[in-house]
């Protein structure tokens, strides 16, 4: 009998392994309510839930660059505003096509940065405590032009936000 459990405790995770789950906090044009929000919930992309609304621990430069007005997240520590964004429970398949998307590590890196839970809505294991703090990858960039630094910086991203910097997408032929 035991050696029937265990040949079935190995088909079972050799069909159906764990599915591991990944925190990633976001900032930009994904969020809800923003022009690239349906990437995030489009399945063929992977699973991603919104968990919670948080902010990061530390202090970082949010700036609007390019003729597009793109949010970047500047790898700046210490500099800039606490920033505010959602952090989403996503798949492995949704945090690969969000590293090509972002073009990872090109473009943006992806680290893991602690923030502070500000409120959400999950259920069951994925409750998050207001006031916790949880880990989360996010993309940020070391590469940028030095006058980004003389950029003003923002706590929240929103495309129609008071600073008058909308985003328009690129549509330009590569």
């Amino acid at each position: 009998m035991m050696k029937v459990s265990i040949i079935v405790s190995l088909i079972i995770n050799v069909m159906c392994p764990a599915v591991y789950m990944h925190h990633v906090f976001i900032y930009d044009m994904l969020k809800k309510g923003q022009p690239n929000h349906y990437i995030i919930k489009n399945t063929t992309n992977g699973q991603a839930e919104f968990l919670a609304h948080a902010r990061t621990v530390e202090r970082y430069p949010l700036v609007i660059a390019t003729e597009y007005n793109y949010p970047f997240l500047l790898n700046k520590p210490g500099m800039g505003q606490r920033v505010h964004g959602e952090i989403y429970c996503v798949d492995q398949k949704m945090l690969d096509f969000l590293d090509e998307f972002e073009e990872c590590p090109e473009l943006y890196q992806r680290t893991t940065i602690q923030v502070e839970v500000q409120d959400g809505d999950s259920e069951g294991a994925n409750v998050l405590k207001p006031g916790s703090l949880e880990e989360a990858f996010v993309y940020s960039t070391t590469t940028y032009e030095p006058e980004w630094l003389q950029k003003p910086t923002y706590e929240s991203y929103d495309t129609n936000g008071d600073h008058g910097l909308k985003y328009h997408e690129d549509t330009s032929p590569e």
